[in-house]
């Protein structure tokens, strides 16, 4: 199947631009294609996910992807949908950021092929880039009326846009330029939020070269109650198993809602089309397997084979398979207390937080509902359940 039908018959295709034209491009040509990522934390989260997927599937089409990552337009910070400016954080904390993403980004692609991943830092240009230069190549075409009435600043205008917040559409335009120019890139993928940003870098190369390019979005990804899955603001679903456990990776998938397996599988996930429809086309205890086997299968994508399978093992032990292959934590004698329990292993946010937990009937100590708030868990190991979702083995030091 041509690879844009088929990104389609996955719902991969949210917006495009001379759509006929970039289906015989996909199709009859080897092309090399980008997607940028800004270093505002030490890990990309889930919802990067589905860029990079986008990417994998290019690499394996035979097209050349680039990760570009945004070590200069990550000092402006992306306004689109915001209320409120990013925080800014020190070029030390960015450099560290951009290391770990890199790294990050490269242990997801075979680099033993040709068309191995690129990965790029947008500041090896823009260090040395004169601003009138700069002017001299976005300026004359890009138009401060359709920048505006674009949308992607409508939230920031209701408490007021900087002058730096506006200058990051023109960067990630003359991004795609300067690729265009240097790795003759005609292609940007990138999630549907970034619409506006995307499009003004298509009609920047198009007046400019008087050459085709295209960018292509892919939908985001929302739980049933329309939030970002991954979100970067509040509780984030990282990438890197530091910031976030295999086990708690997995069931982040587990636990989503009927009505959006298949998509998630389509989106996350290299299984083809015909199999995913298999997979998830029963109800009651069959859509719990395809949920299982979903998370499985992003698991493995983000944290490799070993660890999908003793996430896997692990989850089905805390809902009564082997304790022994729960997941487990430690603690020790001095924090025995239930409260100081839950909050020491993260499963309460303070002590508040604890008590409101304990006196609502959601903790259980080795199947035991804990109604008293100065209850002393066991002195060696047991188990520990938050709700029905949460069980963990605590072994005490």
């Amino acid at each position: 199947m041509n690879l844009f039908n088929e990104m389609k018959e996955r719902g991969l295709v949210y917006q495009t631009v001379y759509e006929e034209e970039l289906s015989k491009l996909l199709d009859s040509e080897r092309i090399v294609c980008y997607c940028g990522f800004d270093p505002t934390a030490d890990s990309l989260h889930v919802g990067h996910l589905a860029s990079i997927l986008q990417l994998i599937r290019m690499q394996r089409a035979g097209h050349t992807p680039i990760a570009l990552i945004g070590g200069a337009t990550g000092r402006i910070g992306d306004p689109t949908g915001r209320n409120d400016m990013r925080p800014m954080i020190t070029q030390a904390e960015r450099d560290e950021n951009v290391r770990k993403i890199k790294a990050q980004l490269e242990s997801f692609f075979d680099q033993n092929v040709p068309n191995k991943l690129v990965v790029v830092n947008n500041d090896d240009w823009f260090k040395d880039l004169g601003f009138i230069d700069f002017l001299n190549t976005v300026g004359l075409n890009m138009s401060v009326n359709k920048m505006l009435s674009s949308g992607c600043f409508e939230q920031r205008m209701e408490n007021g846009l900087s002058f730096l917040e506006f200058n990051y559409m023109p960067m990630q335009a003359y991004d795609f330029w300067y690729l265009y120019k240097n790795y003759d890139c005609k292609l940007e993928l990138g999630g549907s939020d970034q619409w506006a940003n995307m499009l003004a870098g298509v009609e920047l190369i198009r007046r400019k070269e008087e050459n085709p390019v295209f960018c292509l979005t892919t939908p985001l990804l929302t739980r049933a109650d329309g939030k970002k899955m991954g979100k970067s603001a509040g509780n984030a679903v990282w990438l890197d198993r530091e910031k976030f456990s295999d086990y708690d990776f997995f069931q982040y998938f587990r636990d989503i809602e009927d009505t959006k397996v298949e998509e998630v599988f389509c989106i996350l996930t290299l299984l083809p089309l015909d199999e995913i429809k298999e997979i998830c086309k029963g109800t009651g205890k069959e859509i719990n397997k395809a949920k299982e086997r979903l998370a499985y299968e992003v698991t493995k994508i983000v944290r490799g084979e070993e660890s999908a399978k003793m996430a896997l093992n692990q989850a089905r032990a805390a809902f009564g398979g082997d304790v022994n292959d729960m997941p487990e934590a430690k603690i020790t004698k001095a924090d025995l207390g239930i409260i100081d329990c839950l909050v020491k292993l993260g499963l309460a946010s303070s002590r508040g937080d604890a008590k409101k937990l304990i006196l609502g009937g959601g903790i259980k100590v080795n199947d035991e509902t804990i109604t008293s708030l100065d209850y002393t868990c066991p002195s060696s190991e047991f188990v520990l359940k938050k709700g029905k979702k949460t069980i963990i083995k605590v072994n005490v030091e």
